[in-house]
């Protein structure tokens, strides 16, 4: 997917998430992340689009932390969050597209600004199905190839890591293998105690698979659903939803 595509769907997204926070209502529950309400989800997805946008619009080559959220609450916490998200947008659109800046997955894309409209995108996505999941009701479909660049990202990007806690203490094998993506929808994640190697592709004998939809998996592999499919040793389904956690 180019650019512009990652920042259509962060547009689309965002406004999504927007709506269906305003109609969950800010002490609504968050089914996907335990502890939090719909206040706590529009304060970390502004906060998190406002650090990303800084990063673009000055050129920062270094991490920095997040800013804290204002103290706002109801539908001004709604609005503010629109605004983060409006200036992440304005701000992507506006930066030039060989900007240099901080990245923090080993596999970036092609550009620092490639890197953050991807990331963002699938960030917003995510948090969008947890706006929509607390609100209930019809949730809005990922659209598969959207879906399967998402799970390339975890796999290939947060979790190749030293930060994953995915790991075994003898070397296994998971496959990962969305059916409805294209015959390039395949991952083979190899697990020991150091950080996962992932390939792309069905790459020798996998211990177990995980299998169904891009979308299926793409919410299970971010532990908003349970895995729609397992072959061979369902211990290392278990072993992700309880270790793959991104902090």
């Amino acid at each position: 997917m180019e650019t512009a595509e990652f920042c259509e769907v962060l547009e689309r997204e965002g406004r999504a998430l927007a709506a269906a926070a305003a109609g969950a209502g800010p002490s609504a529950k968050v089914p996907g992340c335990p502890g939090w309400q719909v206040r706590d989800l529009l304060r970390h997805t502004g906060v998190v689009h406002r650090w990303a946008a800084g990063f673009v619009a000055d050129a920062h080559t270094a991490p920095r932390p997040m800013g804290d959220p204002p103290d706002l609450d109801g539908a001004a916490l709604v609005d503010w969050y629109r605004d983060s998200h409006r200036l992440l947008l304005d701000t992507l659109a506006a930066a030039p597209a060989d900007v240099g800046c901080w990245t923090f997955l080993p596999s970036s894309g092609p550009s620092p600004l490639a890197f953050w409209a991807r990331r963002q995108a699938h960030e917003t996505t995510v948090h969008r199905y947890d706006a929509e999941a607390a609100r209930g009701g019809p949730v809005t479909p990922v659209a598969p190839d959207f879906a399967a660049d998402g799970i390339d990202e975890l796999l290939c990007g947060f979790h190749a890591r030293s930060r994953s806690r995915v790991r075994t203490a003898e070397p296994r094998v998971l496959r990962v293998r969305a059916t409805d993506a294209g015959t390039g929808a395949v991952w083979t994640v190899r697990l020991t105690t150091g950080p996962p190697a992932t390939v792309r592709g069905a790459v020798g004998e996998a211990d177990a698979e995980l299998y169904g939809t891009a979308e299926e998996l793409y919410l299970a592999l971010w532990n908003r659903a349970e895995p729609p499919g397992v072959l061979g040793d369902r211990s290392l389904a278990e072993l992700w939803r309880e270790a793959s956690g991104i902090g």
